[in-house]
This record gives C-alpha cells, sequence and structure tokens, in this order.
C-alpha cells in the first residue's frame, strides 16, 4: 500500500508539471465574441398616424432614416443616425465619446469656422480689411463686408449732372456736378436734411449699428437661402441672419410669358396667389410674390428692389414658427452676370442704395 500511495503521488506530480508546462508554452487565446453594431433604422418605415407634439422652441424634423416626424434633440441630449439634432440651432452630432463603437452622441454645437477670401484665410471672429474700401469679419464661414465709403447717394436735385470720380489721395470716390467740378457738402435750404439722414451712422446706445448687403440667393429657382452679418440687436454682436429667398420657380417656364418682339421679362408674377411651405408647415397667409423673369439673349435677371417680410407657418401638428423671406420689388435685367462668389458685387454705388441693400 505504501509503494502504491507513493506512485500515485508521483503520477499526480508529473500530470500536474505537464499540465503547468503546456499551459505556460502555448497559451489558449481567449475567443471574443464579434461586435455587431446597432440597427437604429427599420425598413420599411413605420410611423405614427400623427406627429408628435414638440415643446415651445424645438423643431420638427425628418429622422435620421428618412422616414418619420420626430422631435429633434436638443443640446446635451443623446443622439443616434435615427434621432438627429436640432440642425435649425447649429447642433450636430458628437460621437468622439462612444470610441470605438461611435454609435450614440451627444447634441453639441458646431464650432465656428474660419473664412478664405482670394486666396488668404482668416479665423472665425477675425476682422480684416481687404482693401481701403470694405471692412469685413469672418462669422462661421461666411465673409460680411460693410462699405468704408458710406456718402454713396449723388447729389439731389441742386446737381442735374452727377459725376462720381476718384480723389487724389482718397481711397473713396466722391460726387461732383460737371458744371461745377466742386463738391457741395452742405445740403441746400430748399431740401430736407432727412433726406441725408442715411448717409450718417445709426447708433444704438453706444454701439455703432454695422449691417452688411443680403448675400445673392444659394438658388437660382426655387426656394434657397441668403444670409447677412449684422450686429443690430441689444448685445450689439455681429451675428449672421438668415432668410429664405425665391428667385424664380422653377416649375414654371417663364420664356412662354415674354411679349413677342421682346427678349426680356424683367418680372414674373403668378396669377393666383400661393402659400409657402417648409417641411411640411404651410403660411398661414396666402401671398403672391414677385419673382425675377429671364431672357432669351446672354442678359440675365437679378433683385434691383427687394425687401424682408416676417412669415408665419403653421404645422400640422399645431406648433408655429415664423421665417424671414425676400420679398422682390423690382428687378433688372443687364449683361453685367456677375458671379454669385462676389461678395462685393452687390455693395458697389448704386443710385438707391438704401432700397437694395435692406
Amino acid at each position: 500500500p505504501f509503494l502504491c500511495n507513493a506512485l500515485q503521488a508521483v503520477f499526480l506530480c508529473l500530470q500536474t508539471t505537464g499540465q503547468t508546462s503546456l499551459s505556460m508554452s502555448s497559451p489558449v487565446p481567449a475567443t471574443a465574441e464579434p461586435y455587431t453594431r446597432t440597427q437604429y433604422c427599420r425598413w420599411p418605415c413605420e410611423c405614427p398616424r400623427s406627429p408628435p407634439r414638440c415643446a415651445a422652441g424645438v423643431s420638427l424634423v425628418t429622422d435620421g432614416c428618412d422616414c418619420c416626424k420626430t422631435c429633434a434633440k436638443q443640446r446635451g441630449e443623446s443622439c443616434t443616425e435615427a434621432d438627429t439634432c436640432d440642425f435649425h440651432r447649429g447642433l450636430y452630432c458628437d460621437y468622439s465619446g462612444d470610441r470605438p463603437r461611435y454609435e450614440i452622441g451627444v447634441c453639441a454645437q458646431i464650432v465656428g469656422v474660419g473664412c478664405v477670401l482670394n486666396g488668404v484665410r482668416y479665423k472665425n471672429g477675425e476682422t480684416f480689411q481687404p482693401n481701403c474700401k470694405y471692412n469685413c469679419t469672418c462669422i462661421n464661414g461666411a465673409v460680411g463686408c460693410v462699405p468704408m465709403c458710406t456718402n454713396s447717394r449723388p447729389p439731389l436735385v441742386w446737381c442735374p449732372n452727377p459725376k462720381l470720380i476718384k480723389m487724389t489721395g482718397k481711397c473713396c470716390e466722391q460726387w461732383v456736378c460737371d458744371d461745377s467740378r466742386k463738391i457741395r457738402k452742405t445740403s441746400p435750404r430748399h431740401i430736407s436734411s432727412a433726406a441725408y439722414e442715411g448717409e450718417e451712422e445709426a447708433w444704438q446706445k453706444n454701439c455703432i449699428v454695422q449691417t452688411s448687403p443680403w448675400s445673392p440667393c444659394s438658388k437660382t429657382c426655387g426656394l434657397g437661402i441668403s444670409t447677412r452679418i449684422s450686429n443690430d440687436n441689444e448685445q450689439c454682436r455681429l451675428l449672421k441672419e438668415s432668410r429664405l429667398c425665391n428667385m424664380r420657380p422653377c416649375e414654371v417656364d417663364i420664356t412662354q410669358h415674354i411679349k413677342p418682339g421682346k427678349k426680356c421679362l424683367a418680372v414674373y408674377r403668378a396669377n393666383e396667389p400661393m402659400n409657402y411651405t417648409i417641411s411640411g408647415c404651410v403660411s398661414k397667409s396666402p401671398y403672391r410674390p414677385k419673382y425675377c423673369g429671364v431672357c432669351t439673349d446672354n442678359r440675365c435677371c437679378t433683385p434691383y428692389k427687394s425687401k424682408t417680410i416676417e412669415v408665419s407657418f403653421q404645422c400640422p401638428d399645431g406648433t408655429e414658427f415664423s421665417w424671414k423671406i425676400m420679398w422682390i420689388n423690382a428687378c433688372f435685367c443687364n449683361l453685367n452676370c456677375r458671379n454669385p462668389n462676389d461678395i462685393f458685387a452687390d455693395l458697389a454705388h448704386y443710385y438707391d442704395y438704401s432700397e437694395i441693400a435692406n
């Protein structure tokens, strides 16, 4: 019995040693389970009969699956490929905190980007002067410029033949009369001083109000966006403003409305009023807007006089909001078809500059 016990002990020792050696020499890798990405979108789409009612100030948007109407996620809330952030408020889904899956993010504010003008890069918020005539500011990728030459209106009735000339040693051109060749700096007595109020700087508290002209519409037909930069607010901060614009309808062949013998139709207007529509929301009141026409030759028609109106919209779920919209008063057809990216084109000296710029 003693011998048997000794042999058993040696066998067990060898067996244990072999197992230890085996485990040290050739480790068995642990099998990791394959990661399966969560599918937040399901097709075909299954949407509720009526869209949800969003809180005040929360946009009703189409989800990231391009299926159903949903309330946009706000800043600090979780977001996915289906639950989109409120892009109307400049929010985007930041997935950086969900490495390495990048499935669930957090709605964050878009950081302002810089600008490039004439090959020169400027930082967001930077103010610069590309030349002596304009003072520009970079706001979130857009460049807004204010003319430094504020005396852009010609003399009134006291000067029948005004002429804009370049003065030696001065950056800005100045108006002179062909007969006198002298610049009259004071207004005549028979003209009210109110006619010159537009040339003076507008003051708001301790703030000099500066507003750049509206940029050209982003689309040549259909609903587009036009932007400008202004500090006409209580904080006197330069902010980027947006308004909707519609140069001409895409679905209408305006050339059919050109009169026989003519090559251009400067302004087109539909016979019946219509309602503006944005993302399924309809304007409360019908409108009969004017559009810029077209030409059959090489001329182009652009807005000559316009203003900005506030349009109220009502959505199917009962929510309401308002948008600024460009209202065209008159258009002008000419051969000077400028590049829409030329930001200085609309800052030139016009006879009625204020009506064009505002």
